[in-house]
């Protein structure tokens, strides 16, 4: 990663901490985890760093922490424009596609396949199995 970039989100936001790691992401309530040098590194860590600006801390369901996902993404969008990164919305959509294929497959009911839904508590539900 362009370690003057990295420097300049330091200064920007003193009251996170920024420590190296095997992968992008953030750790609540102030702690941007920085993964390996790769391409588009500087993108992943404005969304990291969108997290940690958001607040997000926790997700009560599935489907929060995909809306969660999003706007840490829209915010690394704004951030970008600041910052003169490129902002690619293709891999921004493969990114998300990864949790949208996540999400798909742990709504499979695995007795018949049908799709679950999920109730406020992080419970998924079979329409047609919990009905025998």
């Amino acid at each position: 990663m362009n370690t003057s970039f990295l420097d300049k989100i330091r200064r920007d936001y003193p009251d996170l901490k920024f420590v190296t790691g095997r992968k992008f992401a953030f750790r609540p309530p102030k702690t941007v985890v920085v993964g390996p040098e790769e391409p588009d590194d500087s993108l992943l860590l404005l969304h990291e760093l969108g997290h940690a600006i958001l607040e997000h801390r926790e997700f009560g369901t599935n489907v929060m922490r995909l809306k969660m996902e999003r706007a840490a993404w829209e915010k690394a969008r704004e951030l970008a424009n600041a910052y003169g990164v490129i902002f690619d919305d293709d891999k921004v959509e493969r990114e998300l596609d990864t949790y949208r294929e996540w999400l798909d497959k742990k709504s499979r009911c695995p007795k018949c396949g049908l799709t679950r839904y999920e109730t406020p508590d992080g419970e998924y539900h079979c329409p047609k199995c919990e009905n025998l």
